[in-house]
């Protein structure tokens, strides 16, 4: 067998059709640019129609297969109108998020709902919605994207740390549902990534500098150092990977 042909069956996403959602930008782009340089049809699913069509491109400037999808996950009637246009796929990577976080004793019902959807109901939903499929077809992937604030609480975690907290849990719950039958469902944490989700902590230097301190290897992350992780979780080389979480940090999470 050909180191080729060995890396295409263990790795290669050829024939499979992955969502990403929030696909345009940081983390959740660099994942669906991965997926579809494994082979992976991509549906991409943000809210902003120009960002969609420049991701879009670049994938397929690229060599790849991407079609963007208008969405709006804030409500579940949203998530659920995603899944519709969505049908079927094999892989759901749920890296859409709102990071709003006043101090606690500021926080508004209003930001907690917020938060709480997009973050946390919208995965729910879409899972709901695209796991029994996957099942029935014997091959599904699941890849959360988590966060440190799910497992300790700085730089005000708020409502955000505990969406990522529970996202942690629905890991778990629905590795336990469906795994048996072929989908399994991992998440991946990251540690301190400058990405339009990050701006407040990213325009503070100092801070910035002081979480690339505490990190192993001496710098922060790069939403391009989640590409191998997504493309092996979502493998048949991930197959016995299952309710997992995964810190893609640097070594922030034990220094």
């Amino acid at each position: 067998m050909s180191e080729n042909s060995y890396l295409e069956r263990m790795f290669g996403l050829a024939e499979r059709t992955a969502l990403v959602t929030g696909g345009t930008s940081g983390i959740g782009r660099a994942i669906a640019v991965a997926l579809a340089s494994a082979g992976a049809r991509i549906l991409l699913a943000a809210r902003t129609e120009a960002a969609l069509a420049a991701t879009v491109a670049e994938i397929g400037a690229a060599g790849g297969s991407a079609v963007g999808i208008r969405a709006d996950l804030s409500t579940r009637a949203g998530a659920h109108a995603l899944a519709d246009a969505v049908g079927d796929a094999d892989i759901v990577v749920n890296s859409a998020g709102i990071n709003l976080r006043p101090p606690m004793s500021r926080l508004s019902e209003a930001e907690w709902d917020a938060t709480m959807a997009v973050n946390l109901e919208a995965p729910f939903v879409l899972g709901q919605r695209l796991i029994p499929g996957m099942a029935e077809r014997g091959f599904g992937r699941v890849i959360h994207i988590s966060s440190q604030q799910a497992q300790r609480s700085f730089a005000d975690s708020g409502a955000y740390g505990v969406s990522k907290a529970a996202i942690e849990g629905l890991t778990r719950t629905q590795a336990e549902a469906w795994s048996a039958l072929g989908v399994t469902v991992n998440a991946l944490i990251p540690g301190f990534v400058q990405t339009p989700l990050n701006t407040r902590l990213s325009a503070d230097p100092g801070v910035v500098a002081a979480l690339a301190a505490r990190t192993l290897v001496g710098r922060n992350g790069l939403a391009e150092d989640f590409a191998g992780a997504a493309v092996f979780l979502a493998s048949p080389a991930a197959a016995y990977v299952t309710g997992q979480t995964l810190a893609v940090d640097g070594g922030f999470s034990v220094h």
